[in-house]
């Protein structure tokens, strides 16, 4: 089996469209068509269907999916294992995107600091695919903020992120932070519901934005308030960039490690675990201003 073939039936699955596989392979939409067929001629079934100008997968298509990925994931793994002497540790890890700038981006410093020998596969999905990819065994382990709870899966604590509004603007109520130009962060259902729960009469925000990178850039750039992480805004509130909103209630978020009940990797992924300041939830405070 040509690996290619597989590479490129994922890309059609991703982008719908042959032509634009084909731009992110660096191919001719021509050679996308003829590995399909190439790999559909080596499997005896059709892939892909077209419906109204979409291209959808045939049930044979959605069968393939999983094992393709998979196949893939573990070549990677294999090949860089090899590469590798094969005396080397390997850890395959996820996190979602909102993770990585609040707990995630330093652990991952230290664990490459104090083990310079492990060999690493990172990735980062939402918390969906990445649960869907610790099961199927892409994944040794996750990290995300509301895991599902699953008998197959075991959740750790790892960080707890204090959350506290601030904004560009020194001296505001929450309730005027909350109708000027406040940034809603997506931390999840829970926090949705919980920042409906402290402020029921808040007005709908103007602007939702996915991590919170995104809102303290806006905020530095234009203007307007929003919950943010006390570790990543405490150079900005100790230079008077941002203000703390006083009168704001903080909210405290866990982040989760997310692995198999019996994993194979159990000892490492202990040991990568308790690089967490560690082995307890990181308590994220602002320094006293």
């Amino acid at each position: 089996m040509n690996l290619e073939l597989l590479r490129t039936f994922l890309e059609v699955h991703r982008l719908r469209h042959f032509g634009q596989a084909g731009e992110a392979l660096h191919l001719s939409q021509a050679a996308v068509s003829s590995r399909i067929r190439q790999l559909e001629a080596l499997l005896g079934v059709a892939l892909f269907k077209r419906q109204y100008h979409d291209l959808q997968l045939t049930p044979e298509g959605h069968r393939l999916l999983r094992h393709a990925d998979k196949i893939l994931s573990d070549w990677r793994k294999a090949r860089q294992e090899v590469a590798l002497g094969g005396a080397q540790q390997q850890i395959s890890l996820g996190g979602s995107l909102r993770l990585w700038d609040v707990a995630l981006q330093d652990w991952f410093h230290s664990l490459r600091t104090q083990l310079p020998k492990l060999a690493i596969i990172a990735e980062t999905h939402t918390p969906e695919l990445l649960t869907r990819r610790v099961l199927d065994g892409h994944l040794d382990i996750a990290f995300m903020l509301e895991p599902a709870q699953l008998e197959t899966l075991q959740i750790q604590e790892v960080a707890l992120i204090e959350l506290v509004m601030v904004s560009a603007t020194a001296k505001l109520t929450a309730e005027q932070a909350l109708s000027q130009d406040y940034i809603m962060v997506d931390w999840g259902l829970s926090h949705a519901l919980q920042h409906r729960r402290l402020y029921p009469d808040a007005p709908e925000p103007q602007l939702r934005v996915a991590q919170a990178k995104m809102a303290l850039s806006h905020m530095l750039a234009i203007g307007g308030s929003a919950y943010l992480p006390a570790r990543m805004i405490a150079t900005e509130i100790a230079e008077k960039k941002l203000h703390i909103v006083t009168d704001a209630q903080p909210i405290e978020k866990y982040a989760y490690a997310v692995y198999p009940v019996r994993s194979e990797k159990q000892a490492l992924i202990d040991k990568i675990l308790s690089f967490f300041e560690y082995s307890k939830p990181i308590n994220i405070r602002l320094p006293p201003t």
